[in-house]
This record gives structure tokens, sequence and C-alpha cells, in this order.
């Protein structure tokens, strides 16, 4: 049941993160859920660093190292900010 849940709440994330930078991404399901899942992963190792261990790393903080991480793999792919760089 653990396993469903992160993968839906990673499917989540990783959608609101895709709809948060503009311009298409050929990303599959499967990429959208890890982009999703590896973003709140990441958000919630930055909020144990800068809080402690008692906050949990929430969704504005999930969706915002889930944009980050989508914003780098465009940047690597010769995209930009609105253009995802596949040609």
């Amino acid at each position: 049941m653990y396993l469903i849940a992160m993968a839906l709440s990673g499917l989540v994330i990783g959608g609101l993160a895709r709809l948060s930078l503009p311009g298409r991404d050929p990303m599959s399901i499967w990429a959208t859920m890890g982009l999703g899942i590896a973003g709140s992963l990441i958000g919630a190792l930055v909020v144990l660093l800068i809080a402690g261990s008692s906050y949990g790393a929430g969704l504005p903080v999930s969706i915002a190292c889930s944009s980050l991480i989508l914003y780098v793999v465009r940047r690597r792919r010769g995209g930009g900010l609105t253009d995802p760089g596949i040609r």
C-alpha cells in the first residue's frame, strides 16, 4: 500500500512540476512519477538540513525541487526555461 501511495504522490508532484515550467516535455508517465519521487526525496533532505528532523518536506518544497530537477534536465538537453531542447 505504501508503494502505491508513493507512486501516486510522485505522479501528482511530478505533474505539477511539469505544469510549473512552460513548454512541452516529452516524458512518459513513469518519468513523471520518478521526477515527483526524486523531488520529494530531495525536498525532504533540504528541509531536514534546514529545520531539523521534526518537519516534513510538504507539497510546495517537493514541487519546487521537482521543478528544479526538470529545469536541470532541460538545460542538459540544450533547452532553456521555455524550450525543452528537443529537436
